[in-house]
């Protein structure tokens, strides 16, 4: 199967990031979104990337201009019918997923692939609401995008290989690291991270020691490049809920239980460096 014409829908973080890397890597891009303030926001912020690259040279003004003319901001939904492979990239919710994926079913081609970038949300499901849930498959890059090399391919029970090696190619093409993935709460990515923020959550909310110093702990004891309450704030507080809630709705067991502190705060409106306050504030 040929993918040459890509429409990522969303224009918010991780939509505008997945659209950059694929105007990037030579694939002619329509990025969607209904709302044309996130739509302009969206380009705008893909365009200073990309000067910002020329000006680090990590590729030069030729390379630029030519990611720039491959990408075409929509507002028509109607656009996917000139596309290959489709990627959905809405908040993290079953509902409105499931909208999405049962308007895109009504529009694109009967070739093209429909692609998820959730995080937690099963494949499986999602497939079910569409005629062609052999061509329905999971996505899940990693923040920021365009920095980060992996790529979760996730494949639902009725993914067939065809779909999945067209995405694997895709993949490649993207300079990306694919890794296979089975259709399980969480993946492999989240079923590990989550947890971990969590724990950390409870180490607050149980007065063990403060965001900075649990953060340090694991820094300068464990290696990580970042603290968890700092990546917990940068990924928002509301979207590690949700994962929360699914990886312990989906296996039923008490370890996923999310934090207090963690519904806590997403109920203030402390969701994190998005909102300005999280674990941490930030002007």
């Amino acid at each position: 199967m040929s993918i040459n014409k890509i429409m990522v829908i969303g224009a918010g973080q991780m939509g505008a990031g997945i659209a950059q890397v694929c105007a990037q890597s030579g694939f002619d891009v329509l990025l969607y979104d209904l709302n044309e303030k996130a739509l302009n926001k969206g380009m705008n912020i893909i365009e200073k990337l990309l000067f910002r690259a020329v000006e680090k040279e990590r590729m030069t003004e030729t390379e630029r201009d030519g990611a720039l003319r491959r990408l075409t901001p929509s507002n028509q939904l109607q656009d996917a019918a000139t596309c290959d492979l489709i990627i959905e990239a809405v908040i993290e919710s079953m509902e409105v997923k499931s909208k999405v994926f049962r308007e895109l079913d009504e529009i694109a081609p009967k070739h093209a692939i429909l692609a998820s970038n959730t995080s937690s949300l099963p494949i499986t499901e999602l497939a079910a609401v569409t005629n062609r849930p052999d061509q329905v498959i999971g996505m899940h890059f990693m923040n920021p995008v365009p920095v980060m090399k992996l790529v979760e391919i996730i494949r639902g029970l009725q993914t067939s290989d065809e779909t999945y090696l067209a995405i694997e190619a895709v993949g490649k093409k993207l300079q990306k690291t694919s890794v296979e993935v089975n259709d399980f709460p969480g993946f492999v990515s989240n079923r590990i991270l989550m947890p971990m923020i969590n724990e950390a959550i409870y180490t607050v909310y149980e007065g063990v020691a403060s965001p900075a110093d649990i953060d340090t702990v694991m820094k300068l004891g464990m290696n990580h490049p970042m603290g968890p309450l700092t990546l917990a704030d940068f990924i928002g507080l509301d979207t590690c809920l949700s994962i929360m809630e699914v990886l312990y709705e989906g296996f039923g067991d008490s370890k996923y239980r999310p934090c207090p502190l963690l519904r806590k705060y997403v109920k203030a409106g402390w969701l994190g460096k998005k909102s300005g306050r999280g674990f941490y504030e930030y002007s």
